[in-house]
């Protein structure tokens, strides 16, 4: 039985205008990996600060294990701006003793490699002293530690560093780990239990991310909730875990059988043929064309040689690390970046939207209130075929009704970025380009947007160190490497690889087709994830045989007479042929690549 590092007896926490806990029992054990999850405001951080001791509660009581090493990280930090960073981070350790240590080398190469050690940490920017402050907690000996939106300021590689120093910091069911993240890839990768935060209580459920989505929709059926909730986004989200990323469902107990029952009678998140289709009505074949760019601000050149065709309906992810050039190249498209050499030719026909990091879009209407922004939209907005007024698109993104009365400069960081989102798709964009949208965003706003954005009928580009995001609403990923722009088939995984190889780019890539030149020449790197790619498209067009087959069976065994349903079938063969064409044409493009 696993030892006990940590309890919370009947803890009651209540402010002015609300109780957020009410006797509320619970504990932490050695080898816990806990994610906490909940709706922005429904008293994440409040658990986290009763359990670190930073915040009293009314009644209840916390206790420890005698000797427990506790470290926390909260979404503050009280590191002095007069220190330095290597201060900040080892303190007065003489030199050979930290350095000599190898989990400290490793916690300072993986956070802070780019930080001068002199600086002062009053110097840095809000992305390095958040790093800074995460290194000199993990520095330390603890027991057990407490994040609190950690992956906030780090990109994907330094994520996946911290995803793999927690996932190896102690030796098997010993230490505890309690993380409050948005980051659903995260809590797939490190946790193995996740708390959710909801209506004044904590409900545990097995497993990361992928787990809980699962579990949560079968409580919603066995508790018989109501046919339209059932239909809700998580049996979407759940859809696409299930079929689109098999390996997140693979390690959780849970049942198959239940799962696959639940999400018999959804279809796939998106079409992509139809949704090409319209997105070329919309938009024609000429979107952005980016030919032989270069971008140099002084004597540093951020992008070189970037050749990139956007195609009507593509859906792209962007990756890079910090400052590798992602908002330039978003620049370039949008047209509020010259090249320094190339040129950038954009469609007659292109309407672009860009949601940045600085809600620039809200500055004007800051001291509107909401409901007048609303008034001045157009009147309604389909989805999926049905009309929605603007409030009801609003409501669909986690907006109250009292919030409607709400000045803009006075909405939570979360709510601008959803009243963000929602002005850009009133103003109907047919590009629609997305820098860091998942910021301020929890888990559940974060699927309804992706299910905004899976019937959006357009060219979707996205920069995100979320990469469940990217991999959820986009169809392909691309990386600036090196101040190169280039396709990885093999996605984050592949662009860390690339990364710790410290592979630089081949000669720039036509970003539609990036495989098409079939005389240059490719790396190793490349050549492995060509042939992954390959493999996998033999593996799907021999399910897709299978599929085919079985419906040509179905058909024949079919009433003849039954027009509607012959029908059905005749659409669903269409579909697994299209689909089974567009697969065949990239396994040509790639087998002239390796041949």
């Amino acid at each position: 039985m696993a030892a006990h590092l940590l309890g919370a007896e009947a803890l009651h926490l209540e402010y002015p205008t609300r109780v957020v806990f009410d006797s509320l029992t619970l504990g932490v054990e050695e080898g816990d990996r806990i994610g906490i999850v909940g709706r922005n405001g429904d008293g994440k951080s409040s658990l986290l600060g009763m359990l670190a001791g930073t915040i009293e509660p009314q009644s209840g009581r916390v206790t420890r294990r005698n000797g427990v090493r506790f470290g926390v990280l909260s979404q503050g930090d009280d590191l002095d701006a007069a220190s330095s960073v290597g201060h900040a981070i080892v303190s007065d350790r003489p030199e050979h003793e930290w350095a000599g240590d190898p989990r400290v080398r490793d916690v300072i190469n993986g956070l802070v490699s780019d930080v001068p050690w002199e600086a002062k940490v009053g110097e840095l920017s809000g992305g390095q002293r958040r790093r800074v402050a995460l290194a000199a907690l993990l520095v330390g000996e603890w027991d057990l530690i407490a994040l609190d939106e950690p992956t906030n300021h780090l990109d994907v590689e330094g994520i996946a560093w911290l995803a793999e120093h927690l996932k190896r910091r102690w030796a098997a069911n010993t230490g505890g780990l309690l993380v409050i993240t948005h980051d659903r890839w995260f809590l797939d990768e490190v946790c193995t239990e996740t708390w959710e935060v909801h209506d004044g209580i904590v409900e545990p459920f097995e497993g990361g991310y992928a787990a809980y989505v699962l579990q949560r929709v079968e409580r919603d059926r066995i508790a018989a909730a109501a046919e339209s909730k059932r239909q809700n986004l998580l049996r979407k989200e759940l859809a696409w875990l299930r079929r689109g990323a098999p390996a997140r469902t693979s390690k959780p107990k849970f049942r198959i059988d239940a799962a696959n029952q639940l999400i018999a009678d959804v279809p796939p998140v998106r079409n992509p043929l139809e949704l090409q289709r319209l997105a070329v009505a919309r938009l024609g074949k000429d979107v952005v064309d980016l030919e032989n760019v270069s971008v140099s601000y002084g004597d540093r050149e951020v992008l070189r040689d970037v050749t990139w065709r956007i195609a009507p309906g593509e859906r792209t992810g962007i990756l890079g690390a910090n400052g590798a050039g992602k908002s330039t190249l978003l620049g370039l498209v949008c047209g509020t970046v010259s090249p320094t050499s190339g040129r950038v030719k954009c469609g007659k026909t292109v309407r672009i939207g860009l949601l940045d990091q600085q809600f620039s879009q809200l500055a004007d209407i800051h001291g509107d209130r909401v409901r007048e922004v609303l008034a001045r939209t157009k009147a309604s907005f389909t989805i999926d075929g049905k009309e929605h007024t603007p409030a009801q698109l609003l409501e669909r993104l986690g907006f109250a009704r009292e919030h409607l009365s709400a000045r803009v400069g006075d909405l939570s960081g979360g709510q601008k970025r959803r009243l963000q989102l929602l002005l850009l798709l009133l103003g109907e964009p047919n590009v629609i380009v997305l820098d860091e949208p998942t910021n301020d965003v929890d888990a559940d706003m974060l699927a309804a947007v992706e299910d905004l954005l899976d019937s959006w009928p357009g060219t979707l580009i996205v920069v995100s160190h979320d990469r469940y995001l990217l991999e959820r609403v986009t169809d392909q990923q691309y990386a600036i490497v090196d101040g190169r722009f280039r396709h990885v088939p093999g996605g984050v995984d592949e662009y860390l690889r690339l990364r710790r190889e410290g592979t630089a780019a081949p000669k720039p890539t036509t970003a539609t087709k990036p495989s098409s030149d079939s005389g240059s020449e490719i790396s190793g790197a490349q050549l492995r994830a060509t042939q992954k790619e390959i493999s996998a498209i033999e593996r799907r067009l021999e399910k897709l045989s299978r599929s085919i087959e079985q419906v040509h069976e179905r058909m024949a065994s079919h009433d003849q007479s039954d027009y509607e349903g012959l029908q059905r079938h005749t659409a669903e063969l269409r579909e697994l042929e299209a689909e089974v064409a567009e697969l065949e044409e990239r396994w040509l493009e790639l087998s002239e690549l390796v041949g």
